[in-house]
């Protein structure tokens, strides 16, 4: 896993850019601590930081591809292609001949045999930049499912791209600006294809390609989820999934470096942990490593609230017990949390603030310990995405909105219009945003692009439709934040639940197979029964734990507290002060209001975020 960062411009000589090349890498330094390199050419200039995951003497980039001394093409690559031992085979079938180990190496020589066609033979996460050499050309390619970020800024002679926002405002030629259009992305739930929060910058959508020559940007789409005949019968089913999982985290596990899962204790990440023990096992290796996060006395005290019926660290332990994983729990403290440095980390790793809170400085923390232990994470994301598992997905009344069901959701557990995160916002800020005015675009496009069977009945029409909106427009939001908050400490988190065939397979496959026993995640937990404790496999779902101490809340009362007392904060603008200061009036800091004092961390984030970044708001 590694940082990328590139210039193109056919209209100046970069070869006399090279501080700013510099200054562009540099800031991807902790997507790569183990090396660092710079290409640069007349137009076109690539850089890269490594994370070394597999051969860690090979695979120094930006790597170029020769022939007859001369040379074809340079890369820059983040990612892991988990297919690159098959690759590698076809390839020297076909006489290329390799120097090195890695699947960097592996990609380089796809994109010479196959173009922009390389990426329909590359199974796995990516992002990367090739620079043509031969054609003059860069091509940037991203992963079907846009598990790896890259963002780019197209100008009038070329382009600047880079794994984050940050690398492109090392550039002068980049401001850090956002109009109304990157305000409604920041509060919105529902992540528009290429949109950035940023006004000058775009993201490449998942499952594409981008094309830059002197005739100018060309997008091209590779791949998209298809509607097909789902032929299996239910048992049949249920083995194809079983099968496919042993597979994939069997391939996941490859590297040259420790390697762990994150264990929460709930169906999905033990169903992770325990296929990963076995093949570890098969394999003749040592236990599986597992980490858990938690907080101190959360167990003790845990009190349920309105998602979440039981804590995690007991699921969590029995099931490494069940496995003989060496285990590890990694306890936060309150103290952690209350650090506004945690939470200013959480800030920078995503380039902007969220809604999400104590749960983003806590992941952050967590994976930053987790580094500690290992280099690389297998963790049990996006499973709820594929086979049904969030609550909303089961409550008939959500279902039926015309809307993101998540969102209704938010409506109703807000008990306001503001919604998640905005709560403390000016009515005049909010009036011009009209979120739900924004959700519903969003939403009636999301509804015309999703692929249908024919032949539905009118359930399974309204499922799938739900289930597409989940992988297109819930899932970017959470494989981004997945990513960022762990590359931050130079982590490699890996999602096996992401693999394409898996998601393709899933998504044909009837809801009433989903839902067979009457349960969320029916297809995957009868696909793990044999592998899991009846307590992890009766278990509810439980989503990521948020501190319940209210020493917590009092302490962000007062962070928050001061800088309304500053008439020089910068958030003030854009906040309803009167309501702000009544939010935070009571001492006591009740400490299962997560979503009133999520409006809290949300102005705190934002006015950090204006400080920090000097961003121009332009609505």
């Amino acid at each position: 896993m590694c940082g990328i960062a590139g210039w193109v411009d056919f209209g100046r000589d970069l070869t006399e850019e090279r501080p700013t090349v510099d200054a562009m890498t540099d800031t991807l330094g902790k997507r790569g601590p183990d090396a660092r390199g710079v290409w640069i050419a007349p137009h076109a200039a690539l850089g890269h930081t490594r994370n070394s995951i597999i051969d860690l003497a090979g695979g120094i980039q930006p790597m170029s591809a020769e022939e007859d001394g001369r040379e074809l093409a340079v890369l820059a690559y983040t990612g892991e292609v988990y297919n690159f031992k098959q690759l590698r085979t076809e390839l020297e079938g076909r006489g290329h001949r390799f120097r090195t180990r890695s699947d960097t190496e592996v990609v380089l020589r796809s994109y010479v045999e196959w173009g922009t066609g390389c990426a329909n033979h590359l199974e796995g996460m990516f992002a990367f930049a090739v620079w043509d050499v031969r054609r003059e050309e860069l091509v940037l390619i991203r992963d079907r499912m846009g598990i790896k970020p890259l963002f780019y800024k197209t100008l009038p002679e070329g382009l600047l791209f880079g794994s984050e926002p940050k690398a492109l405002f090392a550039n002068p030629l980049v401001k850090a600006t956002v109009d109304a259009d990157g305000l409604r992305e920041l509060f919105s739930t529902a992540k528009v294809p290429g949109q950035s929060v940023f006004k000058e910058l775009r993201e490449l959508p998942p499952g594409h390609t981008l094309t830059v020559s002197r005739r100018g940007a060309v997008l091209n789409r590779y791949w998209a989820l298809e509607a097909k005949p789902h032929t299996d019968d239910l048992d049949t089913t249920i083995a194809t999934v079983r099968s496919m999982l042993e597979e994939i985290v069997t391939r996941e596990l490859v590297a040259d470096v420790p390697l762990c899962t994150a264990l929460s204790g709930g169906i999905d990440s033990s169903a992770i942990t325990a296929l990963a023990a076995i093949a570890r096992a098969q394999a003749g290796d040592d236990a599986v490593r597992t980490i858990t996060a938690t907080f101190v006395g959360y167990s003790e005290n845990f009190t349920p609230d309105d998602q979440r019926d039981t804590p995690d660290a007991p699921y969590a332990a029995e099931l490494a017990r069940h496995v003989g994983a060496d285990h590890t729990d990694i306890v936060l403290g309150t103290a952690d949390l209350i650090d506004p440095a945690a939470r200013h980390a959480a800030i920078i790793a995503q380039d902007m603030p969220t809604m999400l809170g104590d749960m983003d400085t806590s992941l952050y923390l967590m994976l930053r310990a987790t580094r500690e232990h290992s280099t690389v994470a297998l963790t049990g994301e996006t499973a709820d995405e594929i086979f049904g598992g969030f609550k909303w997905l089961h409550d008939e009344e959500l279902v039926g909105m015309e809307t993101f069901p998540w969102v209704a959701a938010e409506k109703r557990q807000q008990g306001s219009s503001n919604g998640q995160g905005r709560g403390l916002f000016s009515a005049g800020l909010l009036g011009k945003l009209d979120m739900y005015g924004y959700y519903a675009d969003n939403y009636r496009t999301t509804q015309a692009e999703t692929p249908h069977q024919e032949g539905e009945s009118v359930r399974e029409h309204r499922m799938r439709e739900l289930s597409y909106a989940h992988l297109a427009r819930w899932l970017p939001m959470l494989l981004d934040r997945g990513d960022r908050l762990a590359m931050a400490s130079s982590l490699e988190t890996r999602v096996p639940f992401c693999d394409h065939r898996l998601v393709e397979y899933v998504y044909n496959t009837p809801w009433e197979f989903k839902i067979f026993d009457g349960r969320e995640k029916s297809l995957l937990r009868a696909a793990t029964r044999d592998l899991l404790p009846k307590s992890v496999i009766e278990r509810p779902k439980s989503p990521y734990p948020v501190t319940q101490d209210p020493t917590y809340t009092q302490a962000l009362h007062r962070e928050f507290g001061a800088v309304l007392d500053d008439p020089n904060s910068p958030v003030l603008p854009f906040l309803d002060v009167d309501a702000a200061r009544q939010a935070i009036k009571d001492p006591s800091g009740v400490a299962h209001e997560w979503h009133s004092r999520s409006n809290i961390e949300m102005a705190l984030g934002f006015d950090f975020w204006l400080r920090t970044y000097g961003v121009q708001i332009d609505v």
